[in-house]
């Protein structure tokens, strides 16, 4: 291995440990942090990337911050860069499950970390608001596009859900954007745009039938001993392997699962590992390894952790090197513009729905206007907004709880 391809893959194993510890506040604002880093401030990867990325991500199941982590490694290192950024932005948030899990199990409850958090999501919302001014900024390319976005984020704000919001301004922004232009069918036309989403469509049902098969044959209840490794592993990789929808999905999987159809955990056991993986920072699928490790212990967490995770990497890995072919052909080009603006409604959506349910308060309020100001004015790193936020929350716990 080459000297610079070495130091690539410790310049992302740097950042994306980093991000992993400082990732508060969920998907949208795990990815406004990675913009801020790839592409504002080290130059890895230009905006339009970066949103093809984004918009490619959407399109498959797993966690999207922890795809995208995956596809900024892929595009600067190859597979040995997937393989160290994805694990490595994971990994803080797990560790520090694994940790609040043994804590669980030995003493009975959750520690108190609300006022930590009171500063870190005002401070969260600014930092998804500024990447989403940048990469709206971009993706806008034209009033067709803003039309499209703004559809999106009125239809997602509605209740409509969000991966048939995205698919309906994807698929419609497509057909809009090239008929209007007057269409050629020279490159393949759009004929090949349902021929590639069907194929990729089967090969996905087809491979979450066989996990989801094998995992149903496996039905043992806890009750009757010890829940086997291999089976505690079937479910959560066919959790990884179909979830779409983000942390809300994630609950009803788990609650259908672990607790109704196998009865490993309890309701409240199950509560109690999700509100773990809200407040912890990373992705919200390391709720895995919280329940891993109430099932099975140590082995348990690490089989739940790896085994939830795993469809993610490999998705990536084989769509990573599609993406810039597809930017070659006029109808998925129109197809990637319309992905793109559509995710970018998504997250507008997102903000607005975080933005109602945290600035609440006017010092929480006042954190966010100075963290936004600050980021768009002298562009501060989202980790030092984070902490300043979470400083700013400690002193004003009490003023945010009045």
């Amino acid at each position: 291995m080459t000297t610079s391809r070495l130091r690539r893959l410790g310049e992302l194993a740097r950042l994306f440990a980093k991000l992993g510890v400082i990732g508060f506040g969920g998907p949208a604002a795990h990815i406004a942090m990675m913009e801020d880093e790839v592409v504002e401030r080290r130059k890895w990867l230009t905006r339009d990337y970066f949103l093809d990325l984004i918009g490619a991500t959407n399109l498959i199941p797993g966690p999207n911050s922890t795809e995208m982590a995956a596809h900024v490694g892929f595009a600067r290192a190859g597979w040995a860069g997937l393989l160290v950024a994805g694990p490595c932005f994971v990994l803080p948030a797990v560790l520090i499950t694994a940790a609040l899990a043994w804590a669980y199990v030995h003493y009975g409850a959750l520690p108190q970390v609300g006022p930590l958090l009171y500063g870190i999501k005002p401070a969260v919302i600014a930092v998804i608001a500024v990447a989403v001014w940048r990469l709206g900024s971009k993706a806008a390319k034209s009033a067709k596009l803003v039309i499209i976005g703004a559809a999106v984020t009125a239809a997602s704000v509605a209740g409509l859900d969000a991966i048939a919001a995205l698919i309906a301004g994807s698929l419609l922004g497509m057909l809009w954007l090239r008929l209007s232009a007057g269409g050629r069918r020279a490159d393949g036309g759009a004929a090949a745009v349902p021929a590639l989403l069907l194929g990729a469509a089967r090969k996905s049902c087809a491979q979450a039938a066989g996990v989801a098969g094998a995992a149903g044959a496996a039905g043992v209840a806890a009750a009757t001993g010890a829940v086997p490794l291999w089976q505690l592993g079937l479910f959560f990789l066919k959790v990884g392997a179909v979830l779409y929808g983000g942390g809300y999905v994630l609950v009803a999987f788990l609650q259908g699962g672990v607790v109704h159809d196998y009865g490993w955990l309890t309701q409240q056991q199950l509560l109690d590992a999700i509100a773990i993986g809200q407040f912890t920072p990373g992705p919200v699928l390391s709720t895995a390894t919280f329940i891993g490790y109430l099932i099975a212990g140590g082995p348990g967490a690490v089989v739940a952790t790896l085994a939830i995770f795993l469809p993610s990497f490999l998705f990536v890995g084989f769509l990573n090197p599609l993406v810039p072919k597809l930017r070659k052909s006029r109808w998925m080009a129109a197809f990637l513009d319309a992905v793109n603006i559509s995710a970018i409604g998504l997250m507008l959506a997102v903000t607005a729905k975080l933005g109602t349910e945290t600035l609440r308060t006017w010092p929480a309020c006042v954190i966010a206007v100075l963290a936004a100001a600050v980021g768009i004015r002298w562009k501060l790193n989202a980790a030092w907004l984070v902490l300043g936020g979470a400083i700013l929350g400690l002193a004003l716990s009490g003023t945010l709880n009045a």
